[in-house]
């Protein structure tokens, strides 16, 4: 055997083993990061547009599991309360336990505690002279009762939530108890993630932190981008040894 093929062989036999570690790395990411996310995330159907524009009725969502107490001012949260109905409902967190919620102030927003927040995920309108409509047509204030939730949805105008409630004898809100999920992204429409809105971050307790959706939607890519390489490496090696060999045996 010539010097060039030991040569090309070496090559040959480095290179099947680089192609098969990556496709098992590729293999283990791409399972692991599926296996993962069927852990923490449960999917979930939107039954109506209260949720609009952020979330419309028929999409498919994921929601990571979490604890009530895991809660935050600006969560889009997934809750079954029997006194709502008894079937998971999709709505966002707009007070926590101990603040007072009211609307409106003079331009047309909520206040927590007596602090405006804006809310971008609204389709507002337009109001009087021009400005903004109101964050909700129906004015109201409540003190959210300890250990609960205020809960309203991004349509404000035809969502039936906590202020449907404040007559009841919670005021509107729901126990923690009652959250099963906080919904980080649309899945279907592949509309992404849903972001934490920056203005509830100024008041006390900020709010949560990204679940780990990215991360683990990034180590099945990088899977995926290591199954091919690997198994597409083998075939590409192949030929070139094969062009190596027949030029040097013309030589």
């Amino acid at each position: 055997m010539s010097g060039t093929d030991r040569a090309v062989g070496g090559r040959g036999r480095a290179g099947t083993v680089v192609s098969g570690l990556a496709v098992a790395v590729g293999c283990v990411l791409f399972l692991g990061g599926f296996a993962w996310a069927a852990l923490v995330y449960q999917p979930y159907t939107v039954p109506t547009e209260s949720m609009a524009p952020t979330v419309n009725a028929g999409d498919r969502v994921l929601a990571e599991r979490i604890d009530g107490s895991d809660v935050r001012r600006g969560d889009v949260v997934v809750f079954t309360d029997p006194l709502w109905g008894d079937t998971p409902m999709v709505k966002r967190v707009v007070g926590v336990g101990g603040d007072t919620v009211a609307c409106c102030e003079q331009g047309g927003r909520l206040t927590v505690d007596g602090t405006p927040v804006d809310e971008p995920y609204l389709s507002r309108g337009t109001g009087a002279a021009g400005a903004p409509g109101p964050a909700s047509p129906q004015k109201f204030s409540t003190k959210v009762p300890e250990g609960a939730l205020f809960l309203l949805g991004d349509e404000r105008v035809s969502s039936l939530d906590s202020r449907v409630h404040l007559q009841d004898a919670g005021q509107g809100s729901v126990p923690l108890s009652a959250v099963r999920a906080r919904v980080d992204a649309v899945a279907w429409p592949m509309n992404g993630m849903i972001g934490r809105p920056a203005a509830f971050a100024a008041l006390p307790g900020g709010v949560s932190a990204e679940g780990p959706l990215p991360l683990q939607a990034g180590a099945a890519l990088l899977g995926v981008v290591l199954i091919l390489g690997g198994a597409a490496y083998g075939p590409v090696a192949a030929r070139a040894a094969r062009r190596e060999r027949t030029v040097g045996g013309a030589r």
